[in-house]
């Protein structure tokens, strides 16, 4: 079994993004043959993420700076995210690219924790999840609904061993599910990149490759937090962006005449 802490499976998150990241940015640099492994590797990343966002939330001194600092890496990074992510894979104005970066992601998902910490009644918070969360963040969310689940099912369960090991797998089986309704429907002319994109299922099912082993890291986690690493993913996250995103400039990827360029 692996003996894992907190320092180096963040490490291993972040390492994992940034492949995730630059297959798509840069999608015809890559050999084909090594795409599908990259992207699937990517998948390890948000459930290692989910999961120390529970463990963030639940230790955290000021709930309101933490969540504010989340926002903040957010709006750096987003139209850099929106440059690298949106424009080479949908094409057309990145302005309609929809989905808010992964960090908005997150502060959703805090939201989520809280108000299933506040509400009382259980009932009241399944409605307003499935009725409001649930569509909203699979409509302008990146990671769709699945992102905010897999936060509020690391909060939820309390066998430590259960917890690491079921949001992951039910992400797998939700991306699976995802992948296989991306391959069968059309795309609505008039639609592309504003719901899922057909092309991308393969990719998408790769995705769930990357949660599984992301439920086996977290299996391995010792509990321990390992060397401190406050401030380097708040600042990797927006830098490798604008890394990609210039790289992607420069190589003639993205259509500058959408802006009026």
């Amino acid at each position: 079994m692996l003996k894992l802490d907190a320092y180096k499976l963040k490490w291993i998150a972040i390492i994992a993004m940034f492949f995730n990241h630059a297959v798509i940015a840069l999608w015809d640099l890559f050999p084909h043959a090594t795409r599908f492994p990259l992207y699937a590797v990517g998948g390890i990343t948000f459930p290692v993420m989910a999961y120390f966002v529970v463990e963030g939330y639940k230790h955290t001194r000021s709930l309101g700076r933490y969540v504010l600092r989340i926002l903040i890496v957010g709006l750096i990074a987003l139209p850099f995210h929106i440059l690298a992510l949106g424009v080479p894979l949908g094409g057309g104005n990145p302005f309609l690219y929809p989905w808010l970066n992964i960090m908005f992601a997150i502060a959703l998902s805090i939201g989520v924790l809280v108000m299933y910490d506040k509400i009382k009644y259980r009932a009241i918070f399944w409605i307003l999840f499935v009725l409001i969360i649930v569509p909203v963040s699979f409509l302008f969310f990146e990671y769709y609904f699945a992102g905010v689940l897999m936060v509020l099912l690391f909060h939820i369960i309390k066998n430590e061993t259960a917890r690491r090991i079921v949001p992951p797998v039910v992400n797998a089986v939700l991306f699976t599910v995802l992948a296989l309704m991306a391959g069968s429907m059309p795309v609505p002319e008039g639609t592309e990149g504003l719901i899922v994109n057909p092309d991308l299922a393969p990719v998408m099912l790769t995705f769930g490759i990357g949660s599984l082993i992301a439920a086996y890291l977290l299996a391995g986690y010792n509990g321990q937090r390992g060397r401190k690493m406050k401030w380097l993913f708040y600042v990797f996250y927006p830098l490798h962006f604008v890394v990609l995103a210039g790289i992607a400039l420069a190589l003639g990827y993205i259509d500058l005449s959408v802006f009026g360029m």
